[in-house]
């Protein structure tokens, strides 16, 4: 047996008082939910790799530094220059992503996890 609507009147109309609104005539289709942005999504293995490649990058910097002033024996000085530039070329991108990614967990305007590389794709 099904059930049956109660009708009010021969109108064909249902017994409830529910108000309608119509739509708007300029929707096209989009509602706001959809751009509404999820929390964000930390990159924890690019921010490891940035922590690793600062401090090589570091202690490449440091030992270069003693190396060129001196305070460890070298018996070819030309190649403390070398790692030096390793160090400097290791280190600029770790702090980068580091200092982009302490922005991004204080919550600074502008920065956010999105601008880290993820390798997770």
């Amino acid at each position: 047996m099904m059930p049956t609507r109660s009708v009010s009147g021969g109108g064909g109309m249902p017994n409830n008082k529910v108000k309608y609104s119509r739509l708007a005539d300029s929707d096209e289709g989009y509602i706001d939910l959809q751009f509404k942005k999820g929390p964000p999504k930390v990159p924890y293995k690019a921010i490891a790799l940035a922590t690793f490649l600062f401090l090589i990058g570091s202690l490449l910097i440091i030992i270069g530094g003693l190396l060129l002033s001196g305070y460890i024996e070298v018996s070819d000085p030309n190649r403390t220059i070398p790692v030096l530039i390793i160090g400097v070329l290791v280190f600029l991108p770790g702090f980068y992503h580091l200092r982009i990614a302490y922005y991004a967990s204080k919550g600074y305007r502008g920065y956010s996890y999105d601008d880290i590389p993820d390798f997770d794709d």
